[in-house]
């Protein structure tokens, strides 16, 4: 073992120069120094400089041809102040200098980039102020995660580069604008080769890019980067590049938080702006100083420099910041630690490229999902055998919506080439799934070729001491070269463990193992083996018991690791309902015992409040091995039992099954009629409770209890919104019937607090509102419901009516934010100081804590959802009892949990987004001045095509006797109805098949009934305006003209444009004018279910129907969709694609037709007010659409859009 460890160890040789200096008593702050590209472009180099033409621009070339250019560089930030200094290298890798065809001078090029700046550093270095050099390593052209390159050759490229850097004796190696997580952890492992080829280890320093968009290049966010990078001997890690300090604070934010590592902040000078065709940056000396001090003093960031566009003017203002200030304390690893690993502030988690996964999860366990198994599974053998990719990520795809949170990987299966298949598939996988993986196979050598093409931090799956050690040390190996946590199965050479005792043993055996190599107790999760208890064979009854005690002790005297299990191998062999009870008791009694993760399918686990309590006894006897004996005779078996309760009961019929209401005393039994939303029985139920109980106790214990358990399953995702409908109709039934039993005195109110509530001016979603309304109204609250559009005033003025206790403001838009911030303004003005609760899609928890309780003088409350609102209602409510409230200060004295009060000043729901969501939900940010910047060339992705040829010019209608209702039926996307309009969403005890089975159950026949309603009583009036209007492209405007003199120019659409990736903009779909005037057609389009399909849904609300309002209301808005899809049809028709058109919904649906259709609001065309132009030239004034002054179209159910034919034409985000 000591072998093992000292090989796998660091190489005995270190210099620690840096490190000393960085880790001294003093914690200085050190500054590296400017942009070399930006100092060398001001020196007039001409192609003779670089060696030729072929070479011009070769950067690293000049340590050979003009070594005295690349010295002067050095020196003029070394007498800036700088501390470090970076290596001309930054481009040295030999996959990025065999552009120049130098990739044979690949070492040479980097040690002598290396002698150069040791030279320049020795002549400024005093022991007051040691100067250092950085051996810069960029991120060369490629990036792995997309297939780029190959694992292996971009390591081998970067041992080399990083060869080439310690023989030339750097201080330190940085490796820089890093936009793929797969290419660091190439760039680590061909490092962390290069100092065992020489025997020597230098620090080691990381700094990632994060484009504007707030992710790296491949779309790793933050987080993913700390979790990713965590396992990794690094001691520096940070940002760089791609954008100002502004625009990096929240990162840097998130590593001060959460990074175990010292944090650098390497900026460019501001935003690059295109001025004359060159890249120019704004941001003076003084101003990037002055950014840079407030990281410093308080986040910690202990190491700055500068980007692109810095001078060694700006780098003489960092020195002298970092000679005044010391940098806020953090806890951070040092040298000494790698091999521990402490995690101080970073939460251990999985991740995909994407994002993270804590491993700890609130309120449940690990789910791993286990259905992508060639072992287990043969549909997915099936389509391994017939190398149907895409398949395989549909079955990832739907364990996503099963709610997992770890993806199992195998492709164990006999005959295939496992390397590949492996590769093949988690290649697929890490682009298309935003899930950590983990791999799971026999072979070591499968799991590598796994984790060569998986950017980020996976599970290994697993490792034992089956074959002894040398298997065990070489999957740990791994797990750390690649930067995992591994499954650790209790076997040893002795074969599986049966006996709480061996299960123990080998688990401590591995602990001690796993830590002495330096896999920490955070990434170890031991997998104790659930074996069958279900054999009836003497040597396995204890099988169960032994898990769970064995659970129990690893959790208790391994401190830090985690417990994994396949849970439904307990049951093997036993009928599916018996598997599914015994399942779903094991699986409670595991996770009491400690177990915080598992293999699992939802379909084989049930909750135990839908499992009788004699049911959850008799496997509870049989994982005790509870059996009863007279003398040598078993009296009691509980298998024998257990097969025979279920025997010929089917697995459907297992999982309805449960506590029936007539077996429970009437408290109860009120309860559960209200959690199940069940009407009949009710009224004898109450009469039953008004014989012992008077009428508003019953209303403010049993019921309102039920209405709580409601809440709570709803918050916890096990019950969807339309039976938390039914359980409040439920209710509001209740209380009518129990109403004339209360005596009433006049003036009197028995509601528990007034609550007033209003969608803000220019904003007509109320479906938010409204359900919040049912909620508190069904919880003993008073609801004053204003309705849409409401003016501050008449809030203002209905709160001194009403009197309010809270009000509640709700909108979508991105705008009703601005207008809520005014609101709470005038609300000062007003002498309102109650707390205001807002909510809606278009805010943040970061907007409200932050920018909204800035303004207000009373309490401001983020608004998740009804239940959050609710929460904050019952404490307030509770507190003011007690005299625990001001309106002014909020609570006094602890503050209640789960309400986002805790420390507003750091909401953890939205650490990136310092302002509300734009419209298509990422966080919106202002106007860089980058924006102003010419990017108005046609896309190169987008080439001209021939125009297309119209049925005819200008505009028609079509009413509700030209359309089919029937046909648009056939449109309708069910999945964005049940699962997104009526939140019929899968929960985590559900399978795929349970999901669908229950939506056939109980979605279909309502979808059926509201159809024919919808047809018999012409709730839905169908009409279309569309037409086609001669226009052409300018820059990244569409030109629309006059069909009927097609040289007047009507008006134009500015669009935006991408700025990377392919550049798209709307415009580029389009011809472009010919001396002004038009060259193409542009096909438009307006939709809408009529005003009659609105005024019902309010009728229904006003009715307290609050399950066919959901239902109705959500039919007509997915319905407003349909028509727009058959509108986009008939479009595509008339202009002659009718061979193009798919034959089923769900390739419409995916877009597999000709062109595209964009509607106003979303990012290829966010801005909204351009839907009034394109009403007017529609005329849409004949089918009763309008706009109002807010922007929002009248009716609701309505939508508009632009129609695009061109064969590239698809949705992107500009």
């Amino acid at each position: 073992m000591t072998a093992v460890v000292q090989q796998a160890g660091a190489p005995a040789t270190q210099r620690m120069g840096f490190l000393e200096r960085l880790h001294a008593p003093e914690r200085p702050v050190l500054v590296f120094d400017g942009a070399t590209g930006t100092s060398l472009q001001q020196m007039d180099l001409s192609a003779d400089d670089f060696g030729g033409a072929a070479l011009e621009g070769c950067n690293e070339q000049l340590v050979f041809t003009r070594p005295d250019a690349v010295q002067a560089v050095h020196r003029l930030f070394l007498e800036a102040g700088c501390d470090v200094i970076e290596t001309d290298t930054f481009g040295a890798a030999s996959i990025v200098l065999a552009e120049y065809g130098l990739e044979d001078q690949a070492f040479a090029i980097n040690k002598r980039a290396a002698e150069l700046a040791c030279a320049c550093a020795a002549e400024y270095s005093s022991p007051a102020k040691p100067r250092f050099v950085a051996g810069s390593i960029g991120p060369t052209t490629k990036l792995p995660t997309l297939g780029h390159i190959n694992f292996d050759t971009m390591r081998d490229s970067f041992q080399e580069q990083a060869e080439g850097l310690i023989a030339g004796d750097v201080d330190l190696l940085i490796v820089e604008t890093c936009q793929d997580v797969l290419q660091i952890k190439a760039a680590l492992q061909g490092i962390e080769a290069a100092f065992s080829a020489s025997g020597q280890r230098r620090p080691l320093m990381v700094s990632v890019t994060m484009e504007t968009t707030g992710t790296m290049l491949v779309g790793s966010d933050i987080a993913a980067v700390v979790s990713i990078l965590e396992p990794f001997p690094i001691d520096v890690l940070g940002l760089n590049c791609a954008t100002g300090p502004e625009q990096m604070k929240e990162h840097i934010r998130y590593l001060s938080e959460h990074s175990p590592f010292v944090v650098s902040c390497i900026p460019n000078a501001g935003l690059p702006e295109n001025v004359g065709g060159v890249a120019h940056y704004r941001l003076t000396p003084l101003e990037l100083k002055l950014q840079l001090m407030h990281f410093v003093n308080d986040l910690g960031v202990q190491v700055i420099g500068g980007c692109c566009g810095t001078t060694p003017a700006h780098i003489a203002a960092l020195s002298e910041l970092s000679a005044d200030l010391q940098p806020r304390q953090r806890a951070v690893r040092r040298p000494e630690q790698r091999l521990e690993r402490p995690a101080f502030q970073y939460e251990p988690a999985a991740a995909s490229i994407y994002g993270v996964t804590p491993y700890h999860q609130d309120n449940s366990f690990l789910i791993i999902g286990e259905r992508l198994n060639a072992s287990g599974s043969r549909k997915v053998r099936d389509l391994l055998n017939a190398e149907d990719w895409d398949g395989l990520v549909a079955v990832a795809r739907g364990q996503v919506k099963e709610n997992a949170h770890v993806l199992d990987v195998n492709v164990d299966y006999v005959g295939r080439d496992g390397e590949r298949d492996m590769r093949e598939l988690v290649s697929r996988l890490v682009t298309n799934v935003n899930l950590p993986l983990m791999l799971d196979s026999t072979e070591w050598q499968k799991m590598e070729a796994g984790l060569k093409v998986a950017g980020g931090k996976c599970l290994l799956n697993s490792t034992n001491y089956e074959d002894g050690d040398e298997r065990f040390f070489k999957v740990l190996e791994l797990a750390r070269r690649y930067g995992a946590a591994v499954v650790i199965g209790t076997i040893d050479e002795e074969g599986m463990a049966r006996t709480t005792d061996r299960k123990f043993a080998i688990a401590q055996r591995a602990y001690r193992d796993a830590l002495e190599f330096g896999i920490p107790a955070h990434e170890i999760f031991y997998d104790p083996l659930a074996l069958p208890i279900s054999t009836g064979i003497e040597e396995d009854r204890l099988n169960g018991a032994a898990t769970v005690e064995a659970i129990r002790r690893i959790r208790t005297d391994l401190p830090g690791v985690h417990v994994v299990l396949g849970v439904s191998n307990i049951s093997f062999g036993l009928s599916p309902a018996a598997r599914i009870t015994l399942n779903s008791v094991f699986l409670h009694q595991c996770c009491v015992a400690g177990m915080d993760a598992a293999i699992i399918s939802p379909a084989k686990i049930l909750p135990l409040i839908k499992i009788s309590e004699d049911h959850q006894q008799v496997c509870r006897d049989l994982i005790a091995d509870a059996r009863r004996f007279d003398g040598d005779v078993c009296t009691y078996d509980p298998l024998t039992t257990l097969s025979t309760l279920f025997e010929g009961v089917s697995a459907r019929e297992a999982r309805d099954a449960g506590p029936q209401l007539a077996d429970l005393e009437v408290e109860k039994r009120l309860t559960q009629h209200i959690i199940d939303g069940e009407r009949i029985g009710l009224e004898a139920s109450l009469n039953e409770a008004l014989a012992q109980y008077p009428p508003l106790q019953i209303i403010n214990t049993f019921l309102l209890d039920g209405m709580k358990v409601v809440g709570e399953l709803f918050g916890s995702g096990q019950m969807q919104l339309p039976f938390v409908l039914q359980s409040a109709e439920t209710m509001k039934f209740a209380v009518a019937f129990l109403e004339p039993y209360m005596e009433r005195l006049e003036g009197e109110s028995s509601a528990k607090a007034k609550f007033l509530i209003a969608t803000v001016k220019g904003d007509v979603h109320d479906i938010g509102k409204n359900l919040v309304d049912i909620i508190l109204t069904n919880n003993g609250y008073e609801v004053v419901n204003l309705g849409i559009k409401q003016s501050v005033e008449a809030i203002i003025e209905a709160q001194k009516l009403h009197q309010a206790d809270c009000i509640a403001m709700s909108g979508l838009l991105v705008k009703s934010t601005a207008f809520m911030k005014d609101n709470l303004q005038a609300f000062n003005e007003a002498g309102i100081q109650v707390p205001v609760i807002l909510g809606g899609a278009a805010l943040t928890p970061r907007f409200v804590n932050k920018d909204c309780r800035s303004v207000y003088r009373g309490q401001v409350i983020y608004g998740r959802d009804a239940f959050a609102d609710l929460r904050f209602m019952d404490a307030l409510v509770e507190a003011k009892k007690q005299n625990n409230w001001s309106d002014a200060e909020g609570f006094s004295g602890e503050i209640p949990p789960g309400l986002g009060l805790e420390r507003a000043e750091d909401s953890a729901d939205d650490a990136t987004a310092a302002a509300p969501a734009s419209a298509d939900g990422a966080p919106a940010t202002p106007t860089s001045p980058a924006a102003a910047a010419p990017n108005d060339n046609r896309s190169e992705a987008v080439p001209e095509e021939p125009a297309i040829q119209p049925p005819f010019l200008g505009s028609r209608v079509l009413d509700e006797q030209a359309i089919p209702l029937a046909e648009v039926f056939a449109y309708l996307d069910r999945n964005a109805l049940f699962a997104g309009q009526w939140q019929l969403r899968k929960t985590q005890q559900q399978s795929r098949d349970d999901y669908e089975q229950m939506l056939a159950a109980k979605a279909e026949p309502v979808l059926q009934h509201w159809l024919q309603r919808c047809l018999e009583e012409q709730l839905l009036t169908p009409r279309v305006a569309y037409g086609y209007f001669p226009c052409g492209r300018h820059g990244n405007a569409l030109v629309v003209f006059d069909p009927g003199a097609p040289e007047r120019e009507l008006g134009r659409f500015e669009l935006p444009r991408q700025r990377g990736g392919n550049r798209y903009c709307v415009a580029d779909f389009y011809r472009d004018l010919h001396d002004g005037r038009p060259t193409d057609v542009l096909p438009m389009q307006a939709v809408t279910m009529g005003e009659k399909a609105t005024g019902f849904a309010r009728e229904l609300f006003g009715a307290d129907r609050y399950t066919d309002y959901l239902y109705f209301h959500g039919l007509g808005v997915q319905m407003a969709e349909a028509l727009a899809e058959w509108t986009h049809a008939r479009i595509r028709r008339e202009l002659g694609f009718s061979a193009e058109e798919p034959s089923a919904l769900r390739d419409v649906l995916a877009q597999r037709y000709r062109g595209s259709r964009y509607s106003f609001g979303y990012p290829a065309c966010p801005n909204v007010a351009d839907s009034r132009p394109q009403l007017q030239w529609l005329e849409a004034g004949r089918i009763g659409l309008s706009m109002d002054a807010s922007d929002q179209l009248e009716p609701e159910q309505s939508t508009t859009a632009l129609v695009a034919l061109h064969s590239q034409a698809r949705y992107f985000s500009a």
